[in-house]
């Protein structure tokens, strides 16, 4: 008996932190991550604001949480894409539909640092996933461009990329993947093309195009 009300108490506590989850993905959504509110939060889920504070100790506790989500959420898309035979073009596709299907999600975890919150060691252990996918789906492309200066740089920097054992040319184009499309990307949903008249899904793929033909 005990150990059952113990479990119907975690599971209560679960659905509870997941109810209050989305109302503050809703609230970011509406007015962005700076607007925040658990005490609104708190009257929405029907209880008081420090009864709200057993669930999540604290506005950056909740951030983290959501944060944590949502690499989540972009790691095991991009690891599915993958490994289901996309390549380097078909994971752009990947991350620009996940990036549109939810901005403010995509904003939280790449955009404007929110002021006076620092995220945790752990979350970059997650993100770095999304780096993994990306290096492998490099390493398959073929590579017959001249070393750079960035290429023997890299040499002596890899410890962002622990456990590959690729070419410092293949780590290169990883990183030019993720910057080319995180800028074409984050200038796209934060509407800085509106009014341009072209689709910017053509100048990712334009990009990457010249990439790959490196």
């Amino acid at each position: 008996m005990e150990a059952g009300g113990t479990g119907s108490r975690e599971r209560y506590r679960t659905q509870v932190r997941e109810e209050i989850k989305q109302h503050a993905w809703d609230q970011i959504a509406t007015a962005g991550v700076s607007a925040l509110s658990l005490n609104a939060i708190a009257k929405q889920v029907g209880m008081s604001g420090p009864a709200l504070y057993r669930y999540f100790a604290s506005r950056d506790e909740l951030i983290t949480e959501l944060i944590r989500d949502g690499y989540r959420s972009l790691a095991d898309a991009v690891r599915t894409a993958f490994d289901s035979g996309a390549d380097v073009a078909e994971l752009a596709r990947t991350v620009r539909e996940w990036a549109k299907h939810d901005p403010q999600r995509y904003f939280l975890i790449y955009g404007t640092p929110v002021p006076g919150y620092e995220a945790p060691d752990d979350t970059t252990a997650i993100s770095s996933e999304i780096m993994t996918v990306l290096i492998e789906a490099c390493s398959a492309l073929p590579s017959n461009q001249p070393e750079t200066p960035f290429d023997a740089h890299l040499e002596d920097h890899r410890q962002w990329a622990e456990g590959h054992s690729v070419p410092a040319t293949t780590l290169h184009r990883a990183l030019s993947f993720w910057t080319r499309l995180h800028g074409v990307l984050s200038l796209e949903l934060a509407g800085h093309f509106t009014g341009m008249g072209f689709d910017p899904a053509l100048l990712i793929a334009d990009e990457l195009d010249s990439l790959v033909a490196k």
